[in-house]
């Protein structure tokens, strides 16, 4: 009973954020889809990492590290390095481009650029979108489903109805600017939810003295090097995190990440927007990683059963049930703060960037947003992938679809219409063919191969602009 009050008195105070914002909606298209370009770099940042740090993180991250222990490591150094490398020359560019071309959407920006229409490549861009981006949506609904199964033990699908409902309330009431508010809450109770559980977990097991023993019982457990990688050694490690460094790099790739920076009150801002954004990212990953690492030590049995729901299942056995209200409060804030944001892409992506001619009256955006988080709880309701691959094939996607053409941009380079078509349709294809055809996504994930080709053949076709957009 505890842990239900605690749970619902701090989603409820989520909900209360996301409808305040509603006082400032103004209903024209660039509030609802970029909040009037007003927010402050604190809010920017704190957004983005929430977005960012998803469901994906609570539920796939921690049954990851759970299964594969020290060595996820580098998963974390490879995806942190890659996004900082991506944000030192794209995130500014954007935003600037955000500004020049007055457009709302992700893929308008891109395709007006340069003062040209790209139209064709819009529209090819926005069915990527609602395809993989509906698919991103699902895993977070998802999340919350398995979130809620563990910590209370009730039917999945209960959770993630939840997720849609609250989800499609506040995102129609308030647009981008609901999720914002409500990603700033809700970093927080992402932040206070994994330290208590890390600290918890510490505890039970002697400090950190005892903590290495456990997992020093554990086979393997604290190897840096493990067997399974595509080259032994450190050689095979070098691959890993190349390739997750292209995963992190993939950031500049997703919509509704990209969109908070977007709605940046000022370019000059973006340092500031940047600090807040890799501090709490850091810190936070780290946290996680403790968290599943300490979850195999607790909880040797779930291997066989579902790592992914851990760190509920560690929360219940570890805290007292107001603080495992918060625990689950905190994995729902982080599968809602992805999912709103995911939503509102997609609802952008049809009325800006898909139709001939745009939908962008109240009503139309509003019943685009219910109708993206409607198929999103059908296929989280489904059930047929785990949290983390079905994610992970969604970054990648995306990220091979747009990051190639946007580094390109950011560097000062131009190219064709057709050449922009062929990188993306070109990119999603060597994903694609990466993980289903070939299979090796697990020893090198799927966004080096797609984005490195892409922007190797953009480069080949492409110009360099003198002066800037």
């Amino acid at each position: 009973m505890i842990v239900a009050v605690s749970f619902v008195l701090i989603l409820a105070f989520f909900m209360a954020v996301g409808l305040a914002s509603g006082r400032k909606a103004t209903g024209e298209r660039k509030d609802y889809y970029l909040a009037s370009s007003s927010v402050r770099p604190w809010l920017a940042g704190l957004s983005a990492v929430a977005t960012n740090n998803s469901g994906y993180m609570f539920i796939g991250v921690i049954g990851f590290t759970y299964q594969t222990g020290l060595a996820s490591i580098w998963l974390m150094f490879g995806w942190i390095l890659g996004d900082f490398l991506g944000s030192t020359f794209i995130h500014k560019r954007l935003r600037e481009a955000t500004a020049t071309t007055g457009e709302a959407s992700f893929a308008a920006v891109i395709a007006h650029w340069y003062g040209e229409t790209f139209g064709v490549w819009r529209r090819i861009a926005a069915l990527v979108m609602l395809v993989f981006l509906i698919a991103y949506a699902g895993a977070q609904v998802s999340a919350g489903g398995k979130a809620l199964e563990g910590v209370l033990g009730v039917d999945p699908r209960a959770g993630a109805i939840s997720v849609a409902v609250m989800v499609l309330v506040y995102s129609i009431v308030g647009g981008i600017r609901a999720s914002i508010w409500t990603d700033g809450a809700q970093a927080i109770a992402m932040m206070a939810a994994m330290t208590i559980l890390f600290v918890a977990g510490l505890q039970g097991l002697g400090g950190i003295g005892g903590t290495i023993d456990a997992w020093r019982g554990v086979p393997g457990y604290l190897n840096l090097f493990p067997d399974d990688l595509l080259l032994p050694g450190l050689a095979g490690v070098g691959l890993f995190v190349l390739g997750w460094l292209f995963a992190g790099f993939s950031v500049v790739g997703q919509p509704h990440v990209m969109v908070r920076f977007m709605a940046l009150d000022s370019e000059g801002n973006m340092g500031r927007a940047r600090a807040w954004y890799y501090g709490y990212f850091t810190i936070f990953y780290a946290l996680a990683t403790g968290v599943g690492m300490l979850s195999r030590i607790y909880l040797p049995d779930l291997a066989s059963l579902d790592p992914e729901l851990a760190l509920p299942h560690m929360a219940v056995e570890l805290l007292p049930p107001v603080l495992v209200g918060l625990i689950l409060a905190g994995i729902f804030a982080a599968t809602m703060s992805t999912a709103d944001s995911l939503v509102l892409s997609c609802s952008a992506a049809f009325t800006h960037d898909l139709v001939p001619q745009r939908l962008e009256t109240p009503i139309m955006m509003k019943l685009a947003t219910a109708v993206s988080i409607t198929i999103a709880l059908l296929l989280a309701l489904s059930g047929s992938q785990s949290v983390f691959s079905l994610v992970i094939l969604a970054w990648s996607t995306l990220a091979a679809a747009f990051a190639p053409l946007l580094a390109l941009y950011a560097l000062r380079r131009r190219v064709s219409e057709p050449a922009a078509i062929a990188m993306l349709i070109g990119g999603v294809s060597i994903a694609l063919f990466w993980r289903f055809g070939l299979g090796w996504h697990d020893q090198i994930n799927e966004g080096l191969p797609a984005i490195s080709l892409a922007f190797a053949f953009g480069w080949f076709v492409s110009k360099r602009v003198d002066t800037a957009a």
